[in-house]
């Protein structure tokens, strides 16, 4: 899935992302249930009709996974995804506009309250793990970790040129340029609450929805830092260096073992996708899409580079879509 996964992270530079579920991938444990139920003689059944998803730009790349081995199984099935950031995602739902809507955070009370007054129920569904990587430029030689309370005093605005000898007298008396995901982003507002609890982001600092401005940001200045999802790290981890984040208990690297185990704190979190409850009882497709992508998240998610849930996190899940039917 390298190959793919390049794909799917380099993609959102177009603008308007759509994907088609009519790709032919090959490969997945689901892929392979299809053989084996085809071999035995069961007639795997062919769905026809469209799923539209929206959201978060973190979860796209697992979302486009999902999709394309879909495609697959069911190239009846047209099933196009934005990457208009969480945010974005529950508007597009609130509006009647998608079926799923992909988070990098939790539904906020007012997004429920909007969706109840539209009539519109919805369920959540737990994909994988990310770490929140804070990065800096490769040719950056000075920094190694950086605490909460150092995040703080980088990001927060204050009035004042913010330089990276402020954080350690030792380091260079140079401006800091700041990248971070925009206020449509799940994962702008993740940070906003545990690093920055609410205060004003740094005025300068350059807000992206699409997360390849910001790594391309970070990779074009010795002096800069930003912050993204795990899988766009660990995409371009050759021309990106990676910062330690001490969360009170030591510097920790993100990688799958320290955000799956919750060491890689306070910046380790589920990725969700929200789906209509009425789109499943009517849409037998995206009951079936649904059902395809919790039993293929475990692999699509560590393919693309974030952290598979434990399997018992996947068998709740399936479960709870059943009583949706």
């Amino acid at each position: 899935m390298k190959s793919f996964k390049k794909l799917a992270l380099t993609a959102m530079m177009t603008g308007v992302l759509a994907v088609s579920a009519a790709c032919g991938a090959q490969g997945t444990d689901s892929n392979k249930n299809n053989e084996q139920k085809e071999q035995a003689g069961e007639e795997v059944k062919q769905l026809q009709g469209e799923i539209k998803i929206d959201g978060s730009s973190t979860v796209f790349p697992i979302m486009e996974a999902i999709v394309e081995e879909y495609g697959a199984v069911q190239p009846g099935v047209k099933v196009p995804v934005g990457s208009s950031g969480t945010g974005g995602g529950f508007k597009a739902m609130i509006a009647g506009e998608t079926d799923l809507a992909n988070a990098s955070r939790p539904i906020k009370d007012e997004e429920k309250a909007a969706l109840t007054e539209k009539g519109i129920d919805v369920t959540e569904f737990k994909l994988a793990y990310d770490g929140i990587s804070v990065v800096v430029n490769k040719d950056n030689n000075w920094v190694e970790s950086l605490t909460i309370d150092d995040l703080k005093k980088i990001w927060i605005e204050d009035g004042t040129v913010k330089k990276w000898s402020d954080i350690n007298p030792k380091w260079p008396n140079e401006e800091i340029k700041l990248y971070s995901p925009g206020a449509d982003s799940g994962t702008f507002d993740y940070f906003d609450e545990v690093v920055l609890a609410e205060a004003p982001i740094v005025q300068k600092a350059t807000l992206s929805e699409d997360d390849n401005v910001l790594v391309q940001g970070v990779k074009g200045d010795k002096n800069a830092i930003g912050y993204f999802g795990y899988a766009y790290y660990a995409e371009n981890k050759d021309v990106l260096k990676v910062v330690k984040i001490d969360g009170g208990k030591g510097a920790v690297e993100p990688n799958n073992k320290t955000i799956e185990s919750g060491e890689y704190a306070p910046l380790s979190r589920p990725l969700f996708t929200y789906v209509k409850n009425s789109a499943v009882k009517d849409n037998e497709a995206v009951y079936d899409f649904v059902k395809f992508a919790i039993e293929n998240s475990a692999t699509l998610s560590e393919d693309v580079g974030y952290v598979k849930l434990p399997e018992a996190e996947y068998k709740k899940d399936l479960e709870k879509l059943e009583t949706l039917k």
